[in-house]
Formats: structure tokens, sequence, C-alpha cells
């Protein structure tokens, strides 16, 4: 009797590992989930006016389009400075996915931050020294630039129809960045493209950790003297 008692308490305690061990993989996206459209949910995707690089491809699905590139090359997670600010595409940290979403609808954010700060310093006080090399590659320093030339949305979750592919989320009181992606959780939230050197970089990130800002960028809101195309590394 006491064997068997003993033998259904392991057995019950394996099962509450197995049971915890799986919840884990499914809360980090290591376990795959069905995802969903924007249909699925009967919303309406917001496509942008603007086609800065003329490709045919509106500026949201670009910025969409380039962050999933970077998701599928999967970067890994290193902070080292570049000279020349870009580092290699093996290589990145969470604002390497921005700059690399906006590159492929042709813009280059590492110089229309350096123009910003330039003509604006006051708007980006965490920048002691300017240095066009990294300086768009600080989370804070994108929060602040998007504060001047995006619109701000809400940072309320489950108002799922206001989150749209290409939008930019800004985290964790600026530590953390990353782009909307197009595909949802079975809530309708959607997924977050990032990097944060987790296994998954296109993940249900949007729930697991604070929404500071939320913003949908527009080139007819930049300066001409702000606004700088990309011209290659």
């Amino acid at each position: 009797m006491h064997k068997r008692k003993n033998r259904v308490m392991i057995l019950a305690s394996v099962g509450v590992l197995v049971l915890a061990v799986v919840w884990v993989l499914q809360y980090y996206g290591i376990l795959p989930k069905r995802t969903y459209s924007s249909q699925h949910f009967g919303i309406d995707v917001v496509y942008s006016s603007q086609d800065y690089n003329l490709n045919g491809v509106d500026d949201y699905t670009d910025f969409l389009l380039g962050a999933k590139q970077d998701a599928e090359n999967h970067p890994t997670y290193d902070g080292t400075y570049y000279a020349g600010g870009y580092p290699p595409e093996d290589i990145g940290v969470c604002t390497d996915v921005v700059w690399r979403a906006f590159r492929q609808a042709g813009y280059s954010l590492r110089d229309m931050v350096d123009q910003d700060v330039r003509q604006y310093p006051d708007r980006y006080p965490d920048i002691q020294y300017r240095d066009a090399n990294i300086d768009f590659r600080r989370v804070k320093n994108l929060w602040a630039f998007f504060q001047a030339y995006a619109l701000e949305l809400t940072c309320d979750i489950t108002d799922i129809d206001q989150w749209q592919p290409g939008d930019i989320v800004i985290f964790n009181e600026g530590k953390h960045i990353g782009v909307v992606s197009d595909l949802r959780n079975r809530s309708g939230q959607p997924y977050i493209l990032h990097n944060a050197g987790q296994f998954r970089r296109e993940e249900d990130y949007l729930g697991r950790s604070p929404v500071e800002a939320h913003f949908r960028f527009d080139a007819s809101c930049v300066p001409q003297e702000v606004l700088v195309a990309w011209g290659g590394v």
C-alpha cells in the first residue's frame, strides 16, 4: 500500500512537471501556436499613403517585410559598436530590427535620427555626445524620434483593431522595441517582430512586457531636412 502511494505521488509530480514545462514552452513561443489574420477578426488592415522608395509597396507593408526578413535571418543578439553604425546582417539587437524595417521602405533611419539630433538636441536628453554610429541603435532615442514624427496610438492591447502591421512598439520603460506583425493570437492581439535573443523572433509577445508607447510612422510629418533616403552601407 505504501509503495503504491509513493508511485502515485511520483507519477503526479512528473505530470505536474510536464505540464509546467509545456506551459513555459508555450509562454515563450518555443512551441508553435495557431495564428490568425486581421480578416479573421473583421479588422481592416491600414496601409500607408506613402511609398517612399516607389517600389509599388506602401511603407507599412515594407516595414513589415523588412522586419520579417530580419526575423528570418535570426541574427545573433549582440550590441557591439560598429564603425559606420551598421552591424552585419547576422548580428543585431532590438533596434536593428527597426532600422532594417525602415531600410526596406527606403529610409535611412540612422541618418534621419542623426539629422534630428543635430537640429533638435533637446529632444534627446540621453545623448551627451552625438554619435551617428550608435544613436539610432538606442531605444530611447528612437522613442524621442517617433514622438516627433509618428502618430501616437493606444497602448491598450485589448483594442485590437488599433494595432496594425508595421506599427512600432516601445516596451518596458524604453528598454525594448519591436515591430507589429500581421499575425495575431486567438484573442486578436498581434504578434511582435523583435530581437531579445529569443528562439522565435516573431512571437506572441505583446502581453508579456509593459507597453510604453505605440507609434505609426508617417513620412509626411517629417521635414525635408530630416528625411533621408537609404543610400546603402
